[in-house]
């Protein structure tokens, strides 16, 4: 299984393992901590772009509640990711929790794209493993970072592009899963619109609320038809 499971996981280990990398050393740079507070966060945190404001906002001297408050905020999104893993991890026990904590913008993508089969308790065990492998990567990246920070100097303009290719090919793969663009054009222009009405620290949680209506209204206009189709054939 762990096999498998490393080869579904082997594009999350290409994104987060640079990006991990360039938060160690930004933190190593920019913060007086010692190395192994990084990887360390990477575990008890365990959010990409939220340690990175973190250690901006700590290196700017903000305090730790305009830290808590913004990455509360730049997390809300993860709010819509879990209402619709509910039932996917209903009854998964003591996994649940770590399913709950664990689950980034990139999981999502893998849990809710790939080929699932019948025996759910089996499902929620791989769910559990890919969740794992990922957060290691990540914090196997923040160590790899921090540490060689003070003895290696390279030029990491660009690094953050890995990220954005990361989530191209997530959208590829889901896009393939799903059989539908409607929600991958969605998403683009919501964020069109997102960019264009609101100011840049509130795009975010703009487009997602803007999508997550739409997609809402065309849920309840789908059960509305299929409803009306079922009472017609009743008849």
């Amino acid at each position: 299984m762990n096999h498998s499971v490393f080869r579904l996981t082997l594009p999350i280990l290409f994104g987060y393992l640079p990006l991990g990398m360039a938060f160690g050393v930004l933190f190593t740079t920019q913060l007086d901590y010692a190395w192994w507070v990084a990887p360390l966060m990477g575990v008890v945190i365990f959010a990409g772009a939220g340690q990175i404001l973190a250690v901006s906002l700590l290196a700017a001297n903000a305090g730790l509640v305009e830290v808590f408050v913004a990455m509360f905020v730049l997390n809300a999104r993860h709010l819509f990711y879990g209402l619709s893993l509910l039932g996917q991890f209903r009854g998964a026990g003591w996994r649940k929790v770590y399913l709950i904590f664990g689950l980034t913008d990139e999981t999502y993508s893998l849990l809710t794209s790939r080929p699932r089969g019948p025996d759910r308790a089996y499902e929620q065990t791989v769910d559990f493993r890919i969740t794992a492998f990922n957060q290691g990567y990540w914090v196997f990246g923040c160590a790899l970072g921090a540490l060689l920070a003070d003895n290696v100097a390279f030029n990491s303009t660009g690094i953050e592009f890995a990220l954005v290719a990361l989530f191209i090919v997530l959208t590829i793969e889901q896009l393939k899963a799903l059989g539908d663009s409607f929600p991958v054009w969605l998403g683009a222009a919501a964020a069109g619109a997102a960019m264009i009405a609101l100011p840049p620290a509130h795009q975010l949680i703009g487009a997602i609320a803007i999508v997550t209506a739409i997609l809402l209204l065309h849920y309840r206009r789908i059960r509305g038809k299929q409803s009306s189709e079922g009472e017609v054939n009743r008849g």
